[in-house]
């Protein structure tokens, strides 16, 4: 090798990354100062979105169940609002029609004005009670309806069933007590433990008409009878308006059994017939 060949082989070694490992260009001083950092993958850009989002987001301590429920409640934007609703009850617990009154007593406002008992009495005054019947019955007969007919008349038929219902109920006074002791949670009708066996003046008076019946020969007969049963069913009537405005539960079951042996007395009595077997429910 010469010496100018030495040389230059030397200078050239000297020279800051003219390595001949190092295939790439060095970039020079002045580049570097004013090279942009390099942007993150769209990837990482979406993952750290969406942990700020999280973080500074109001409503990502609720529940998922808090959207799904403004979404269940959220108003159609597609629905008419001129729209008449649909006359069937839809299948939750609020389908029941804003009309409808919260007890039995509702639907005779004239009649009955304080209500079930305590506030209310006990004791009704039936004829009155049958007059507001038939005029609300008129006023709500599906007749009426039949010229426009679908929704409206579904709801005439609706209003008119529970009106006979709330009816029947409230004018027979041992119905009325088993509607107002079932609103307290109690079912004097269907209890087998509620029997006359526990009461043994009761059970032998209950003995006593039930013959009585039996040895009947005309209607006149049973006329003693008839007047001292209806005596026990006032007087049912009234120990029963003291229970509940005591709101003696105990005490109003007692005698809502007493009132349905004499219910029983007043039916088998009115429906009495010259040698036809006399059934006593009890």
């Amino acid at each position: 090798m010469s010496t100018s060949t030495a040389r230059t082989a030397t200078t050239i070694a000297r020279i800051p990354g003219s390595s001949s490992s190092s295939s790439a260009p060095r970039r020079p001083e002045h580049m570097l100062a004013t090279t942009p950092s390099i942007s993150p993958s769209p990837l990482q850009h979406r993952a750290r979105f969406s942990h700020s989002a999280l973080a500074s987001s109001p409503s990502s301590s609720s529940s998922p169940s808090s959207s799904s429920a403004a979404e269940a409640t959220a108003p159609d934007a597609d629905a008419d609002p001129d729209a008449e609703p649909s006359s069937s009850p839809a299948p939750s617990s609020s389908s029941s029609s804003s009309d409808e009154p919260p007890t039995l007593y509702g639907y005779f406002p004239a009649t009955l004005p304080d209500g079930p008992p305590p506030r209310g009495h006990f004791p009704i005054d039936t004829a009155l009670l049958r007059r507001e019947f038939l005029r609300l019955q008129a006023a709500h007969h599906p007749d009426k309806h039949a010229p426009s007919g679908g929704p409206a008349k579904l709801r005439a038929e609706r209003t008119s069933a529970a009106i006979n219902h709330a009816y029947r109920t409230l004018a027979d006074p041992l119905l009325r007590a088993q509607y107002l002791l079932g609103l307290r949670g109690v079912d004097v009708a269907h209890d087998e433990a509620l029997r006359a066996a526990d009461q043994p003046a009761l059970l032998a008076a209950v003995m006593d008409a039930h013959e009585a019946i039996e040895e009947a020969v005309v209607p006149a007969d049973l006329e003693p009878l008839r007047s001292e049963n209806d005596g026990r069913v006032r007087e049912s009537e009234e120990v029963l308006e003291d229970a509940f405005r005591r709101d003696d539960v105990d005490a109003a079951k007692r005698e809502a059994v007493r009132l349905r042996y004499w219910v029983n007395i007043r039916d088998s009595i009115h429906n009495w017939e010259e040698g036809r077997p006399v059934v006593l429910q009890h």
